[in-house]
Formats: structure tokens, sequence, C-alpha cells
């Protein structure tokens, strides 16, 4: 039985690099990335949120790196996690160069903010010699001085012109494993820079919709700028911009690329908003299921509607599906099949019992 098809997008095919072993662009998976808020001196802390991360999905984590400490630290960092290790660098090309000798495999540099074109040069040297990539990243509120004043504000044209300038430097010195973001906090601007950028490069793209905000309303700008790019194709690798625990960002850019049919981890619960015709509380019964099943990974879709006007439907269409009976009688439904009848007292425990069984026939 098909459950939940999906519409396959046409994706661009890019150039493909490596960050780590992780590979981003070509026919790799599109990537699900997020950044640390710990203090990357404080060695241990940063460990453990990168092990969360890892856990949470993420295939690659970025680690602010401001000064020469924090460097340094990432020599021991990289060593004892698993994902691969993007060092942040801003103004001091030096970080750049330290990180790469420290185990970074990657590193993001802001051209427009790293210096001159010595020392870009010294950092695409830096990366050579210890196999990292680089990703440009063009940001609407660090632009060059010089693009500024001749296009008065950030614009896609002035976003795309930076990219193209830095594409060139590296390019000029025999260097390609790079991506490259043109990101701003403004849904327009970023998309229509995506595009552009897109049209005239074939070298991976770093996708996302840069402070977007707290859970909510960033989850939202990221999930309508993120989500419309990767529908048309473009984009091989995320990052949701959140101010919020960052687990929550990796949270996040699984559920725009399950949404989108690209990727899935984890229990998929498709959920009607409850009404008067429900059965059981709907809404506390979904938000109990999402945390006892927080701990699964492997991709499972399951159906809890509160009444039977679409609860069959909905359940023909996925592994486990719960329909809202009168008297207390709701029906479960294994791959669109009714299976038992369950009181709503026992709700909670039977979806539980049946989502575990079920992945454990998958192994």
């Amino acid at each position: 039985m098909q459950i939940r098809p999906h519409r396959i997008i046409e994706r661009k095919k890019t150039r493909q690099i490596k960050v780590g072993d992780i590979s981003v662009g070509g026919n790799s998976t599109i990537s699900v990335q997020s950044m640390t808020n710990t203090l990357t001196t404080d060695i241990k802390s940063t460990i453990k949120q990168i092990n969360l991360l890892e856990d949470a999905g993420a295939d690659i984590v970025r680690v602010s790196c401001p000064d020469e400490n924090s460097t340094k630290a990432l020599n021991k960092i990289s060593k004892e996690v698993n994902v691969p290790i993007v060092a942040d660098i801003h103004f001091h090309y030096k970080r750049a160069i330290e990180a790469a000798k420290m185990g970074a495999s990657c590193l993001r540099i802001n051209p427009g903010n790293i210096g001159s074109k010595d020392r870009i040069l010294e950092v695409v040297k830096a990366a050579k010699d210890y196999n990292c990539s680089i990703r440009i990243g063009v940001n609407a509120g660090s632009l060059d001085k010089s693009i500024l004043e001749k296009y008065k504000e950030p614009c896609p044209d002035a976003l795309v012109e930076s990219a193209q300038y830095n594409i060139k430097l590296l390019e000029d010195n025999n260097f390609f494993n790079f991506k490259i973001s043109v990101k701003s906090s403004d849904i327009f601007l970023t998309v229509k820079a995506y595009r552009k950028l897109s049209d005239l490069c074939n070298y991976p793209l770093h996708l996302g919709v840069t402070e977007a905000g707290g859970l909510l309303t960033g989850s939202i700008k990221s999930s309508i700028g993120i989500g419309q790019l990767l529908m048309e194709g473009i984009g091989d690798t995320i990052r949701v911009s959140l101010s919020s625990d960052p687990v929550d960002e990796v949270k996040a850019g699984y559920e725009i690329l399950k949404s989108l049919g690209i990727r899935s981890r984890g229990v998929n619960i498709i959920s009607c908003p409850s009404c008067a015709r429900q059965s059981f509380p709907v809404i506390e019964t979904v938000k109990k299921l999402e945390e006892k099943l927080s701990h699964i990974k492997k991709p499972i879709n399951l159906s809890i509607i509160g009444c039977v006007v679409n609860g069959p439907g909905e359940a023909s269409q996925t592994e486990i599906g719960l329909t809202g009976g009168g008297n207390d009688s709701n029906l479960l439904y294994l791959s669109g099949i009714p299976h038992t009848k369950v009181a709503n007292s026992n709700i909670i425990d039977k979806v539980v019992e049946l989502v575990e069984a079920k992945l454990n026939d998958t192994k």
C-alpha cells in the first residue's frame, strides 16, 4: 500500500563539495545545519551541545570563533564530536587560518568584513592546505561599503554582486570547494537573491533567512523563504536561524523538509485542530504523543483525528491512524485497515505501543 505519496521536486544539480565527510550539492541529501550558542572556549559545554544537535539530526554544526582561544578550542572539540564543524569567522582573517589548522571542516567567512583581498587569499591558502571547504556568507546586514555605496541599500543585486566578486576571487586561485549563501532578514529580498544567484552559478547554495526571530515567528518566516526556494529546486543545505534553543532550529529544518516530502525523520503527526465533534481531547493527546515519541528517529506517519469526518480518509494514508468514535470507542488503523477499538483513557499508551511495534517490525 502506498503511504503518503509525495510530489517529486526537480532539484537543480549543482557542483558537489565536501564539508568533512558530508557531501553538499550534486545528488547528495539536503543537509540540516545549526550553530552552537555556548562559549567556544567552554569546551565541555560546546561538545555537549554539538552532541545534542547531532542527536536531533544536525548533519553539520557551526561554531563561533571570535578570538584565538576559541580557535584553539576547536582542536579538542573537533576530535570529540562526530559531525563536521564549521568555524564562523568575522573581522579577523587569522582566526580562519587558525581554525583550519585546528580541525575545522569548513570556514564560514563574510567577505564584507573579513578584510582585504590579500587577507582573503591567505584564508584560501589555509583552506587548501588543511582540506577545508569554505562558505561565502553574504549578508544584507554586512555588505562591503563599495557595494552599499553603489546600490544605496541592501537589495538582491547587491547581495549577488558581492557573491560573484568573491566567487571569482576563489576561482582565480583555483579553489572550488565552496558553497554560498545570500541571506537577509527580509523574505522577499532573500528569495530574489537566491533565485538570481542560482541562475548565474552552479555552486551549492546554503539556504536561510537570517535573524528570522523567535521560535514561532522565525519558523514561519524561514518555512516561507526556505520552503519556496526548495519547491523551485534551489538549495543544497539549510539552516533555520532562530532566537531559540539550537535544537529547535534542527527540528524546524526537518519539518520544512518533511512538509515538502524531501527528507523525513521521526514521527510525522497529522492531526486536526479539534472541534465540538471530537470524541477525545485531540490537542492534549497530540502534545503527549509528541513528547512520548520524540526519541524516535525513523520516519513514520501517524494520524490523530477527533471524529469520523476526515479520520478514516487520513488513516488510509498513514501507517497508524486514530479516528474518534462515539461512546468512548475510537478506532485505530494499521496501514489504513481497521485494527482495534480503544477507549479515551488508553489512547496514549496504545498508540505508543503500536508505533514502537511498527518500528520493530521494520528493523
